[in-house]
């Protein structure tokens, strides 16, 4: 698993780390059990606080993506499949708001933008 850390982004490191981790285990790059680093082992790695690990942990363990056992480390959950769409549904719609938001800067309207996308979904 490779997490990318990006210092100079406006979001936290500790939800860097989760929404990178989520998508390693809805990918299927992490399978259900398998152990994820040490808490002070990622920190050492990543070069950031334990206390930002431990954060992450906890909140992909309130998410059920994770189950951490104490002194024995933490595992990955199975992922529900409804689940796992349902995340690649909001991924999508993200980038569908992004490319919305980049449309009105330019002055598109919404019946241009419309008729952009059916172009697009015929040329596919």
């Amino acid at each position: 698993m490779k997490i990318i850390i990006q210092h100079s982004s406006m979001t936290p490191i500790y939800e860097q780390l989760v929404e990178q981790i989520k998508r390693a285990i809805i990918e299927g790059e992490l399978q259900e059990n398998d152990v994820l680093p040490s808490v002070r082992a990622l920190a050492k790695e990543l070069k950031i606080s334990a206390l930002t690990v431990k954060k992450a942990y906890d909140a992909l363990d309130q998410e059920g993506m994770i189950a951490t056992v104490h002194g024995k480390g933490s595992f990955v959950c199975g992922v529900n499949p409804s689940l796992k769409r349902e995340e690649q549904l909001k991924a999508i719609q993200d980038e569908f708001e992004g490319v919305v938001r980049k449309a009105r800067l330019v002055g598109m309207s919404d019946k241009e933008l419309m008729e952009l996308l059916e172009l697009i979904l015929e040329g596919l």
